[in-house]
């Protein structure tokens, strides 16, 4: 006989919170669960790697929505999922390399207001020049 499992359960198992676990259910990326006769929900070993799964697609940067796609994705063979899969990486992976780009040149930015923040203090300037660079009252 399959176990059963409380959200409480389910939630210490794979550290996620209740809230979470049925907020993933408002949006369909998990299954309703079944429910006792007093209302409680109630989950079967199924889905504890189902929201493990989750968990490990949001570490990657997929989204939630990410997720439901491929989770309706399930009846597709191996190779449509496979694709849909390499599809989401792909574009996750673009927007990875474009807030690298943008982090890069931000990093440029710090370096040289840093060197002018050293350069002030060195010459014992009394007005910080990133403040003013940045339009505020001294500083």
């Amino acid at each position: 006989m399959a176990t059963k499992y409380r959200i409480s359960e389910i939630a210490e198992k794979t550290g996620v919170t209740s809230d979470a676990i049925r907020y993933y259910e408002r949006l369909g990326v998990l299954p309703r669960p079944a429910r006792t006769a007093g209302g409680l929900r109630t989950y079967g070993d199924g889905l504890l790697p189902r929201v493990r799964f989750i968990q490990q697609a949001q570490a990657m940067g997929l989204t939630l929505k990410d997720v439901k796609e491929l989770v309706a994705n399930e009846g597709r063979s191996g190779q449509q999922r496979c694709r849909r899969v390499r599809d989401l990486l792909k574009s996750r992976l673009a927007d990875v390399d474009a807030r690298l780009k943008e982090m890069h040149a931000f990093r440029r930015t710090l370096r040289i207001h840093l060197q002018d923040c050293e350069h002030a203090l060195e010459q014992e300037q009394p007005v910080c020049p990133v403040m003013s660079e940045l339009g505020a009252s001294r500083q």
